[in-house]
């Protein structure tokens, strides 16, 4: 199996362990309006995936593969252990995939396409592939970017990808997780309580928690927040603009960074 057919299987399971789980346990009590927000995510799901195959000549993994085959980047001007090496590169994409997340809150115009991905009106596993294509074009060329400076192993990058996409559906469940197990996670891992805070529709509420995979940099960089002021299962989710249902269409939220509202 190539890297696209990994990942791509490992999504789809995930995604219907992550629906059960949702069903059986939820946590925020908002309508989930599946039949009209599950087409839309899982559509720009698709469009993002469409983009990067037909637009850019490399993904993470192939760039791996290139830096490997001429022995460029950081990690190659050292002799350290394949198992060093694969730590290394796991921190430190995880490390660029969180600066990158402030960066796009901070950044007016990567605002305009990042707020696409907040202005979902609930939470689910599927809000983790609702990003603009032009975010995921963004976004992998800073991670092709990092992976050919770090000479990054080819088998690192694509642990790194299949994590990254398992744990954001993860900490986007509407999942009601105990919550001492929650405290025990959040040492480690962001949790989707975590995570939902940073989709409030109050504004210092959603710049706080940009982390993907794990909790240490939120912490780290003064960014983490524990609690919301309402409690987590009535917390209001969204932005304050772009919520009728005309706004929620595919074709309306696909130009929404290019509109003056």
């Amino acid at each position: 199996m190539n890297a696209v057919a990994w990942r791509g299987s490992i999504f789809v399971v995930l995604l219907v362990l992550l629906v059960l789980a949702e069903w059986r346990w939820p946590r925020h009590r908002g309508d989930p309006d599946r039949r009209h927000r599950w087409p839309v995510n899982l559509g720009f799901g698709l469009a993002g995936a469409l983009c990067l195959r037909l637009l850019l000549p490399w993904l993470a993994v192939d760039a791996a593969l290139w830096a490997q085959h001429h022995h460029i980047g950081l990690l190659h001007l050292w002799a350290v252990p394949s198992w060093l090496g694969i730590a290394v590169t796991l921190v430190a994409l995880d490390l660029l995939i969180y600066a990158q997340h402030r960066l796009m809150h901070q950044v007016g115009w990567l605002w305009r396409l990042h707020r696409l991905h907040h202005s979902d009106l609930a939470l689910d596993a599927s809000s983790a592939v609702r990003f603009h294509p032009l975010e995921i074009l963004f976004s992998m060329g800073l991670k092709i970017g990092a992976v050919v400076a770090l000479g990054a192993a080819p088998i690192a990058v694509l642990a790194f990808e299949i994590l990254l996409n398992g744990l954001a559906m993860f900490t986007h469940a509407n999942l009601a997780l105990p919550a001492r197990l929650d405290r025990a996670l959040r040492w480690v891992l962001v949790t989707p309580d975590m995570h939902r805070i940073h989709h409030s529709v109050l504004r210092d509420e959603h710049d706080r928690n940009f982390g993907f995979n794990v909790s240490w940099w939120d912490r780290l960089f003064r960014s983490y927040r524990e609690e919301p002021r309402q409690p987590q299962a009535t917390l209001p989710l969204g932005l304050d603009r772009f919520r009728e249902r005309r706004e929620q269409r595919f074709d309306q939220l696909l130009l929404q960074p290019f509109r003056n509202k």
